[in-house]
């Protein structure tokens, strides 16, 4: 899909594919992620005019008119989705997401919600005493890269996880899962023999219902919308509280089915 005015294509372009990583996080899936996406879009090349189109601070613009789309439905949505009830509120997870993961400020993730900021505030904090209440899950890296890997193991240890096993190459994974079975799934991409840590998830999920988080320098090339992509998405070089953030939504669905 193209955008019609240049200096809208320029402006928002690239921003877009943090947006659908954003909110195919918030809402569950790929699909109905990519469907809001879409809508604020087509939106957007319908009638620009009608909206406040901030093109000095063109990511929050965009994250803006993304929820005046997603705004409507985002209730019903929440309603299908295990694991988003409870504790953590929805807009705590939006709050959550957006600052822990997308790197918004408290300030402007209040203007992206159309809220106040202590709202935001205290959105935030609630939702970090959730996932900090997550039940002991078992959890398998796949990451070739020592520090990198035990940089994970501290910070999924220290939520109360559990790291069944560290896997450098596809063959490792596979070999990890035939002794125990993870719940959660950190996969880079390029791993140390030059096998695909892609390739290994999808051997993982034919076996295991288990949601898995891709960590990658690269997050832009998953994120292409040609083909079966990741719910849950991680950049490199990643702050701790983004990982904490993303296994704490990849691992709400598992919550309400303990």
């Amino acid at each position: 899909m193209s955008l019609q005015k240049p200096s809208i294509r320029t402006a928002f372009i690239p921003h877009l594919p943090y947006l659908r990583r954003y909110a195919r996080a918030l809402a569950g899936s790929q699909v109905s992620g990519d469907h809001f996406v879409r809508a604020a879009l087509e939106a957007l090349l319908a009638s620009p005019a009608t909206l406040d189109l901030n093109l000095s601070a063109p990511r929050r613009t965009l994250f803006q008119i993304f929820h005046a789309f997603w705004g409507p439905h985002r209730e019903n949505v929440a309603m299908s989705m295990p694991g988003t009830v409870g504790e953590m509120t929805l807009t705590g997870r939006e709050a959550l997401l957006l600052t822990a993961v997308e790197g918004f400020t408290i300030d402007d993730t209040a203007l992206i919600l159309n809220t106040d900021v202590e709202a935001v505030a205290a959105e935030v904090a609630n939702a970090r005493g959730r996932i900090s209440t997550e039940p002991r899950s078992r959890v398998l890296i796949i990451e070739d890269e020592p520090i990198i890997a035990m940089h994970l193991e501290q910070i999924v240890e220290e939520m109360g996880h559990e790291v069944i096993a560290i896997a450098m190459t596809h063959a490792e994974a596979l070999e990890a899962i035939s002794h125990s079975t993870p719940e959660l799934v950190l996969a880079d991409v390029q791993l140390a023999d030059g096998s695909s840590g892609i390739d290994a998830v999808n051997d993982i999920v034919k076996k295991f219902h288990v949601p898995v988080i891709f960590i990658t320098a690269y997050p832009e090339r998953l994120l292409t919308g040609e083909r079966p992509e990741p719910t849950y998405l991680v950049s490199k070089p990643f702050a701790a509280d983004t990982v904490v953030a993303t296994v704490g939504q990849a691992l709400l669905g598992l919550i309400d089915k303990a």
